[in-house]
């Protein structure tokens, strides 16, 4: 399953080790390291950065959404249904 970060982005669900505010040195550190080392992926499209999703391949995703939203999406991920694609028309 994936989660939403925004912008019709997504991040598998199995993959996310951590999801955390934006607010503190170390995390905005990190940030820089991943920039540096080429594991920083941007979901922003430009906008301010609320949130950095790490994931098990140390890959930080900065999002634009705050991290409680994510967080409250990743706890309920269980109790929504699975969308499941549409086939397309046959003519």
């Amino acid at each position: 399953m994936l989660l939403n970060v925004g912008f019709d982005n997504a991040v598998v669900l199995d993959r996310i080790v951590a999801i955390v505010d934006i607010n503190s040195t170390p995390v905005k550190r990190m940030v820089e390291d991943s920039k540096k080392s080429g594991f920083l992926i941007d979901a922003t499209h430009g906008k301010k950065i609320r949130s950095v999703i790490i994931t098990d391949s140390n890959h930080c995703v900065i999002s634009a959404m705050q991290a409680e939203t994510l967080i409250s999406r990743f706890s309920n991920r269980d109790k929504q249904p699975e969308k499941k694609c549409k086939e397309p028309e046959k003519k």
